[in-house]
């Protein structure tokens, strides 16, 4: 049964790839994988980087599809004081991002599914949280100064059966043998989306041994404002490893704990464990509330949500990977267990 399991894992993580592969462009980041290991280049060069980002709950014993079920994403990040002039003038004029940061900017295209706790309902019962999908383009500033980063963001996109997250999910299911999800047919309507998040983490304390180990602690800080979700956070990141890389962690799909698409480039090995906790105060969440501007199924949220994770990063030269294993708090009142979820994410330098 064990080795069944993790034939299906594998197949399951191999499935999300490739179903999510064509729209999130990962076709660029081989191409920048291929860059990376064809040999030095002048630091001028390598300044760019990709991510790629998969969320999902079947990363944790004895996981289901459930709640926040699934979500992939893929970034591209200029150098820095290298973004597009209009992108410049933007953060010239931001009060969020300081006149001395090093700006960079920061595509990205993302999609996010939910679904209730027992996906073998074609009416799911009226407590469980709606299907719902979310597809989106976001476009990004970065500001870094030496002690802090500042991390604005603009994303569009549509809720709905136009997210084509029940078209994503059953292919899964088919490619992988797992249950036919039922209940997609009572999912939210569709609807543009408009969310702003920002972020602003501080580099608040940070030590290095003489055996090459370093830690350090980064408070953070921010909202988000949108048809999405509307909500303020704030927690801490805890960082300790050998040749501690210049970071904030690695990327998550927001709302979640910040972190980073892009690291200091160093040659060799070098790795990091991580732990953090975030705590958003909750004012909209529409895969709870339901449609803005139509009836549709809803459940009534916590107005108190916390997230704690644990994760480990090993950066090769140009190449970073990540595991981020995450415990979130009840989302809405009728929910019966907490959710456990990971995410990889792998982010290249060129």
């Amino acid at each position: 049964m064990a080795q069944l399991h993790s034939q299906l894992l594998f197949s399951k993580i191999g499935a999300c790839f490739v179903s999510a592969g064509s729209a999130l462009s990962v076709n660029a980041l081989l191409t920048a994988a291929a860059m990376a290991q064809a040999g030095p280049e002048t630091s001028e060069k390598q300044d760019g980087f990709g991510s790629v980002l998969i969320e999902n709950d079947l990363f944790t014993p004895g996981s289901a599809d459930r709640h926040y079920t699934n979500g992939v994403a893929a970034s591209w990040l200029t150098a820095p004081d290298r973004a597009p002039s209009w992108a410049r003038s933007l953060a010239e004029l931001s009060p969020m991002l300081p006149s001395e940061a090093r700006v960079r900017a920061e595509w990205g295209l993302g999609q996010s599914m939910f679904t209730p706790e027992d996906i073998t309902r074609a009416e799911p019962l009226p407590d469980e949280r709606p299907y719902a999908g979310w597809l989106y383009l976001s476009l990004g500033l970065v500001g870094e100064t030496e002690t802090r980063l500042d991390q604005l963001s603009v994303s569009v996109g549509v809720v709905g059966p136009a997210s084509l997250a029940e078209q994503t999910q059953k292919a899964v299911h088919r490619l992988t043998g797992a249950q036919d999800p039922k209940g997609w047919d009572t999912q939210l309507a569709n609807e543009p989306a408009l969310q702003l998040t920002y972020q602003r983490s501080w580099r608040a304390a940070a030590a290095n041994s003489g055996f090459g180990l370093g830690a350090d602690l980064t408070p953070h800080a921010g909202f988000g404002l949108g048809t999405v979700y509307t909500y303020a956070n704030a927690g801490v990141t805890l960082r300790v490893g050998q040749n501690l890389p210049r970071d904030y962690g690695p990327p998550r799909v927001r709302p979640s704990l910040p972190g980073s698409g892009y690291f200091e480039s160093r040659s060799g090995l070098g790795w990091y464990a991580f732990a953090g906790l975030d705590g958003r105060l909750v004012g909209r969440n529409v895969f709870f509330d339901g449609n803005t501007w139509q009836d549709s199924r809803s459940v009534k949220k916590e107005n108190a949500v916390g997230d704690a994770q644990l994760g480990f990063a090993v950066q090769i030269d140009n190449v970073r990977l990540a595991y981020t294993h995450v415990w979130r708090s009840d989302e809405f009142e009728a929910q019966t267990e907490s959710d456990v979820f990971g995410a990889f994410s792998l982010s290249i330098r060129y």
